[in-house]
């Protein structure tokens, strides 16, 4: 099969990637890309979920990986990339983003910009393309984020049947009222592609209604149309020196503990 589609558990899906489609070359982690939107068009995150414990060269592999899907699916010529911490200072967040940052800061990329930390209020702002972060971040984005808008359009829903007026008045905004929902709608983007795997693999929300599950469909023969493996795949061999760079480090961090053991 050119693609695979399912609604079922995340970890056979990731199971599914490693050990049947098997991982493109250069990948050492798969990771999985989500969609949000923006002031200004759309922004994609990752990892979503699959790798918990990440090292800088995954974050690193991540933003190759990103920056291909923006360029590719979202038509942005040179994506904008930034990792996800607490602060935009560079001593800010933890041992794994300030690896990744020094990383992505040293090592200028053919694909992409590298922007630098971002915030989690910056996903939705317009001003960065690409954030990549481990699994257990970008999960608990995702879990806040669907529920910060389900609450929002709860409110507004709540504050328009107040009163006779205000339910009158919301007549008018109706169709703007549906443009707002179907740009926050999951169903709308189907599913989540999982980058880093020889086949298209989408994998879709547990409780994805008819339009995710067709959504998620058509998106995957897009992304097939694309070539959007083999093109991440071109991506990730012309971003060789970041990769060579990543695992010096690593190797550097490693013979830094023996030495002080």
């Amino acid at each position: 099969a050119d693609a695979v589609v399912s609604a079922g558990n995340s970890g056979a899906m990731l199971a599914c990637g490693l050990f049947v489609l098997k991982r493109i070359k250069g990948v050492d982690r798969p990771a999985i890309l989500t969609t949000f939107p923006t002031r200004t068009g759309q922004a994609a995150l990752l990892d979503m979920g699959a790798n918990v414990e990440c090292k800088p060269l995954h974050l690193a592999e991540f933003a190759v990986m990103g920056a291909t899907f923006a360029r590719l699916c979202h038509g942005k010529p040179r994506p904008r990339v930034g990792v996800l911490a607490n602060g935009s200072e560079e001593h800010k967040g933890t041992e794994l983003t300030r690896g990744a940052h020094a990383l992505l800061a040293e090592s200028a990329s053919p694909s992409f910009d590298y922007v630098g930390y971002v915030e989690g209020r910056d996903v939705f702002t317009g001003d960065v393309d690409v954030v990549v972060c481990d699994g257990f971040s970008g999960n608990l984005v995702l879990k806040v984020t669907e529920g910060a808008a389900e609450a929002l359009l709860g409110f507004i829903k709540d504050a328009i049947a107040s009163s006779f007026w205000t339910r009158l008045l919301a007549l008018g905004l109706r169709p703007a009222f549906r443009r707002v929902k179907r740009r926050m709608d999951y169903a709308e983007q189907g599913g989540a592609p999982l980058l880093g795997v020889q086949r298209v693999s989408i994998i879709c929300h547990g409780g994805s209604n008819a339009k995710a599950i067709k959504n998620a469909v058509l998106g995957a023969g897009r992304y097939v149309d694309l070539h959007l493996p083999q093109a991440l795949e071109a991506d990730l061999e012309a971003n060789a020196a970041l990769r060579e760079r990543a695992r010096g480090q690593a190797e550097a961090a490693a013979s830094s503990q023996v030495t002080s053991r």
